[in-house]
């Protein structure tokens, strides 16, 4: 089961340092600090997983073992724990509920030029511009080779995972697209049928790499430089945000004695020279690169749903991170760079420099669909509809009580609740039963959630736990039925 944030090394490293980081910020830019949301979303971060903010009493009703869950911030980009939790959530509600189980998906990705990724990261409507001119250079791809086998008036549909970050918690805005891999044609007799598309070829993948570089470059997208400083609304907005954007796109330090300097690579050789590999499906053009070689045959639902984690997982997580003897931290790279390099180190300032510029505006869709698959599709309910409900080989976790079970009988059939439980997200992700008594293994259900300040304080002081931050006090005895869980 994931860990709880308060006891994860990046929890410690924002309680410690956010302060300081923040003042290092006012003084850069004469008190105009970064934007509400930005601060908030470390605020928050602060609050997860800590019971004097509030909790639900869980109870098991075999042997009456209790613990207690506290609540979670619901971050967008800092927390892992919310990340990870919402990153299961979007991943099982792609699979059940809107990509069909009989269909092939291929995943294209976009990526942008430097220039670009600092105008794309917090406009979100000239990112919608960009990937909307991707998503017209697929669709009449897929429409021009249905076309070539004889089948006209053909329509494909596109999820797409709009990705503020790289592996080296870089700002590095991207599209990762999936497509159902052919295009669905309305035969004569009135039924909606399915024709699988050959499979691209490098040629097929720079073609559309180039019809997208030659729209944007015809809107005057293509020609934009990242030093631009005219016209540039986020630095009227927020210098500060800028500034770190800026240097997060280049991997440089913003603040500090290191400024300017990118961090410290550990396994790099500085004599090892470059290897230009050659990747099928992979195209260049004019600093935009398309990948293509990613696909998942029809009926293949684990495999799917490992992908659409991929596209929805959180910028960095609890696993990553490693504390070294002189306070610095280690980030370790999901694959070794091309000379070696496997860990980026950073100091806690350059951590919190990284993070920032990761926050998303606030009511941002990161998700988005297009074609058949679009919210007002005409086909879009014949589409979804050959989708498979609890594709995941692992059961959904039982009904805590007869009566849970009544309720979920008397639900019609293709009904769907409207948020997935808590429990069933873990168990699906994680294979894990949260709500399994580790004392008989029976049922637990949740009593009551807490968040009256007083009620708090008199619950956590009979337990013998901290009103700072939930931890156990020394001179107190902690109850034997309770315990503290990141819910």
């Amino acid at each position: 089961m994931p860990r709880s944030p308060t006891t994860g090394l990046l929890y410690g490293v924002v309680r410690t340092h956010l302060a300081e980081f923040l003042a290092a910020v006012n003084a850069e830019t004469d008190g105009a600090g970064l934007p509400g949301f930005v601060v908030n979303e470390f605020r928050k971060f602060l609050r997860c997983g800590v019971l004097v903010h509030g909790f639900a009493r869980v109870r098991c009703g075999d042997c009456a073992f209790e613990r207690l869950v506290p609540f979670s911030c619901k971050g967008r980009a800092v927390c892992p724990s919310c990340g990870g939790r919402r990153m299961a959530e979007r991943a099982a509600h792609l699979v059940d509920h809107v990509l069909p189980a009989d269909v092939p998906i291929r995943q294209w990705v976009l990526s942008v030029p430097h220039r670009l990724r600092y105008r794309l990261a917090y406009d979100h409507r000239l990112c919608r511009t960009v990937l909307h001119v991707f998503v017209r250079a697929l669709r009449s791809a897929y429409r021009r080779a249905a076309r070539r086998r004889g089948l006209t008036g053909g329509e494909t549909g596109m999820v797409t995972s709009v990705q503020r970050f790289g592996g080296a918690v870089n700002v590095h805005l991207h599209f990762h697209t999936l497509v159902l891999d052919g295009v669905f044609v309305r035969e004569v007799d009135g039924t909606l049928r399915f024709h699988p598309a050959s499979p691209p070829t490098d040629d097929d993948v720079h073609r559309v790499v180039a019809r997208v570089r030659r729209r944007l470059e015809r809107l005057g997208l293509a020609g934009a430089t990242i030093t631009d400083e005219d016209g540039d609304p986020l630095a009227d907005e927020s210098a500060a945000l800028a500034s770190l954007s800026r240097a997060a796109i280049l991997g440089r330090a913003a603040l500090g004695g290191r400024a300017g300097r990118g961090p410290v690579r550990i396994g790099a050789d500085p004599d090892a020279p470059w290897i230009e590999r050659r990747v099928p499906l992979h195209a260049h053009d004019g600093g935009f690169d398309l990948h293509a070689a990613v696909h998942v045959a029809a009926g293949d639902r684990e495999r799917l749903e490992r992908l659409c984690q991929y596209l929805c997982r959180p910028p960095l997580g609890q696993g990553r991170l490693h504390r070294l003897r002189d306070g610095r931290v280690a980030v370790a790279l999901q694959r070794p760079w091309a000379d070696g390099t496997t860990h980026l180190v950073f100091t806690p300032m350059e951590l919190l420099e990284r993070l920032v510029p990761l926050v998303p505006r606030p009511r941002i869709n990161l998700v988005l669909y297009h074609g058949v698959l679009a919210p007002n599709a005409p086909w879009r309910r014949e589409v979804v509809a050959r989708a498979e409900p609890e594709a995941s080989t692992v059961e959904p976790c039982p009904p805590a009580t007869p009566a849970d079970e009544q309720r979920e009988d008397a639900k019609p059939d293709g009904a769907r609740p409207r948020y997935r439980a808590w429990a069933d997200l873990m168990r699906r992700a994680f294979e894990t039963d949260v709500l399994s008594c580790p004392r008989c293994g029976g049922r637990m259900v949740i009593l009551a959630t807490i968040e009256d300040p007083a009620v708090i304080q008199r619950i956590l002081t009979h337990l013998g736990l901290s009103m700072e931050a939930g931890e156990a006090l020394p001179a107190a005895r902690a109850s034997p039925s309770a315990e503290s869980v990141s819910g």
